[in-house]
């Protein structure tokens, strides 16, 4: 029970996280990842709000399990709610500095909080993310590599979201090369016993996504 209230604190927290980081890197106007460039791109096209074009996206991409037979978890549900709620919020709160240093510090924290709430949300073991999942389904169903498939998939959305209008610049450079070493830095750095209460004690820190521990290590927290 006690580890169970754990992991789903560190669920939402987590997914709260990641949500507030998306508002603070749109914020800094300097480039997204490509969802979130394909996000922007969408919203700025149809006027619904950021949060509300995830959250659409995000069930669009659970449609696209069941040709696949992946099985959401109470992680995947929770992900297309808080993620959307939370960058809206986080918008409605920040403002959009003009100063470049600013834009600099807000796009460089954006990215250390998204590997921290990576950490924690991946690490909660309750059911990977719809994008993710769409990846998993994919590599399981194709026997394509995880690095071809998210690498096509995440071409594909970002160069679409950049024809809708979606912002690509630094911070998407910075964020692909960036994301992966960071989360293996905190998986690292966290203290054992908060991994065993989350779930990460039972994966390779050098797994950095819910696909990558799905294909290598059929664990508990997998």
């Amino acid at each position: 029970m006690k580890r169970g209230f754990a992991r789903g604190s560190a669920l939402l927290v987590g997914l709260a996280g990641y949500g507030f980081s998306m508002a603070v890197m749109i914020r800094a106007g300097l480039g997204l990842d490509p969802w979130d460039v394909f996000h922007q791109g969408l919203a700025g096209r149809t006027g619904l709000s950021f949060g509300v074009v995830t959250a659409l996206v995000g069930v669009a991409v659970l449609l696209a399990w069941i040709p696949l037979r992946n099985r959401p978890g109470i992680g995947t549900v929770a992900n297309v709610i808080v993620i959307a709620v939370t960058v809206d919020a986080g918008l409605a709160l920040l403002p959009a500095p003009s100063e470049l240093p600013i834009r600099i510090a807000m796009m460089l924290g954006a990215v250390v909080l998204n590997a921290v709430s990576t950490v924690l949300y991946i690490g909660a073991g309750l059911g990977p993310g719809p994008r993710d999942g769409l990846m998993t389904g994919l590599v399981a169903r194709t026997g394509l590599s995880v690095r071809l498939v998210r690498t096509s998939i995440e071409v594909a959305v970002l160069s679409i979201g950049w024809l809708l209008g979606g912002t690509v610049g630094v911070g998407t450079v910075v964020y692909a090369f960036g994301i992966g070493p960071l989360v293996q830095l905190f998986v690292r750095l966290t203290p054992q016993r908060w991994l065993a209460a989350s779930g990460w004690a039972f994966t390779d820190p050098r797994l950095t996504t819910m696909v990558e521990c799905q294909e290598k290590q059929p664990t508990p927290t997998c």
